[in-house]
């Protein structure tokens, strides 16, 4: 059958027509026949061709391996683009604020037409006392004036605190980059487990439901034969039926966390998804363990981005306490003005002028805001104080239970191999003793159930301990070096 949407491989058969055409060539010469037979045959071969090296095309399938789910994660996650922006954002306030201690040299540039000429009064002078003056024109129809202002600034405290604070904020920005690259690390990382985790949980009610439906074909035999009752028959066919719908539930399960991991590494509903890997328990360096909390306090950038933050209070305050201290700048004009009353810019003769100095600004009074200022300053510091030491207690008890679920999943990952093994043994003999008619039913199925609770407990155990794995890593801001992101 072709499949739906698309034509399958093209058969090629000899038709009706083609028969008869050979049947009634009988008598044309054998070279004919034979081209005739040819022609038939390269059809055939063109069809197939055609319609078998080419059918219609299949849904697209990615293959997504623990490394290639991480690297689409940090690719494709939204979040991280934005805090990537912020940290360019970030560097564009450190070129503003190093601009400030930079000369500032503006140009500018005045034409202007006289429409009436301002006038000036002259007396008589030959007779002074007759009170009559005579009004004279001056200025030209048209004037030109073109000139450079240049202005640096020698001594304005502000301005220094300005640059060292905006540094500052371009390495906070850079952390909070860095703790939401950990975050979608171990994002990605976790979600991936969860596939494998649903999948191994699949399987494994998938083989408890086949030795369910194994044990019901023994019991159907043993009933047929007279040695067991219809009550561990209908017994054995009850505890099939309840496993089905756990099938379903798992095969569920596993499609939500699929969809989860395709969301996380952004990748598109429509394309097929292939996840490879297995479930393994990996064990973590004990030195990293042991020294989990103080790496902590040293490397995780989300503290460290608190920190920044209430260094820019701090400088904020220097900020506003520097509006106390005086301004000095230099400055420096050149002119050149031209009048004429004929607008002519070739005649123009430009008269060029220039001065240098130095200004000094002092505030004396300002009705107490820059005291009010300090204050708010002052008090904003404190509070960025307070948040640190909330989110280091927050982020230290975090790392402790991280580190508690990660001795306890390894203690359970232990101790349930074992279990696994103990309960595979019990399974064998339960199942024996019941084949052999001195068990019962009820012993093979506690043993069926008992199996397959140890292997869920077990990989339940290995994925806590991987996703605690995940956890501290992300906490310790460590990230793995072929997706970390290099910020110039």
């Amino acid at each position: 059958m072709p499949p739906p949407g698309g034509r399958g491989p093209a058969h090629c058969v000899f038709t009706t027509t083609d028969l008869a055409l050979t049947h009634m060539n009988r008598s044309a010469p054998v070279r004919d026949r034979k081209a005739s037979v040819a022609t038939t045959v390269l059809r055939c071969i063109t069809a197939f061709l055609v319609g078998g090296l080419w059918p219609a095309t299949a849904p697209a399938q990615q293959v997504v391996t623990l490394d290639d789910a991480v690297r689409l994660a940090v690719a494709s996650n939204h979040d991280l683009a934005s805090s990537k922006l912020e940290v360019e954002r970030a560097d564009a306030r450190v070129k503003e604020a190093w601009g400030s201690a930079l000369p500032h040299i503006d140009f500018g540039g005045r034409y202007t037409r006289a429409l009436k000429k301002p006038v000036f009064f002259l007396p008589d002078f030959e007779n002074p006392g007759s009170g009559v003056v005579t009004p004279i024109e001056i200025g030209s129809d048209h004037a030109v004036d073109l000139g450079f202002n240049a202005n640096q600034i020698l001594f304005n405290a502000t301005v220094f605190i300005g640059v060292g604070a905006a540094s500052t904020y371009s390495r906070g920005a850079r952390e909070l980059f860095r703790a939401k690259e950990a975050e979608t690390v171990a994002s990605a990382r976790k979600a991936f487990y969860a596939v494998l985790v649903s999948r191994e949980v699949k399987d494994l009610v998938r083989q408890t439901l086949t030795n369910a439906e194994e044990n019901f074909k023994t019991a159907t035999v043993l009933f047929e034969q007279g040695l067991v009752s219809e009550f561990d028959k209908l017994r054995a066919e009850v505890a099939v039926e309840n496993i089905r719908p756990e099938l379903l539930d798992a095969e569920k399960a596993e499609r939500l966390a699929l969809n989860n991991l395709r969301m996380v590494i952004g990748v598109p509903h429509d394309r097929a998804l292939e996840v490879q890997g297995s479930l393994q328990y990996q064990p973590v360096d004990t030195a990293l363990v042991v020294n989990a909390q103080a790496m902590m306090l040293e490397s995780n950038p989300t503290l460290a981005s608190v920190r920044y933050q209430s260094e820019i209070n701090d400088a904020i305050v220097s900020a506003e306490e520097s509006y106390y201290l005086p301004t000095l700048s230099a400055f420096g004009t050149y002119s050149a003005v031209a009048q004429s009353n004929q607008l002519n810019l070739a005649q123009l003769g430009f008269i060029p002028s220039s001065t240098i100095g130095l200004s000094l600004s002092l505030n004396i009074f300002n009705g107490l805001q820059t005291a009010a200022r300090v204050e708010q300053a002052n008090l904003e510091y404190r509070k960025s104080q307070e948040q640190l030491a909330g989110v280091e207690l927050q982020l230290q008890t975090g790392t402790e239970a991280i580190l508690l679920q990660l001795r306890t999943a390894e203690q359970r990952v232990l101790s349930g191999g074992r279990t696994v093994e103990q309960a595979e043994k019990g399974y064998r003999i339960a199942n024996t003793r019941y084949t052999s008619g001195s068990g019962t039913l009820l012993e093979t199925n506690d043993a069926l159930l008992a199996l397959a609770r140890a292997k869920v407990n077990r990989i339940q155990a290995v994925y806590d301990h991987l996703a605690a794995a995940a956890d501290l890593d992300g906490i310790l801001g460590r990230v793995p070096a072929s997706v970390a992101t290099t910020l110039e």
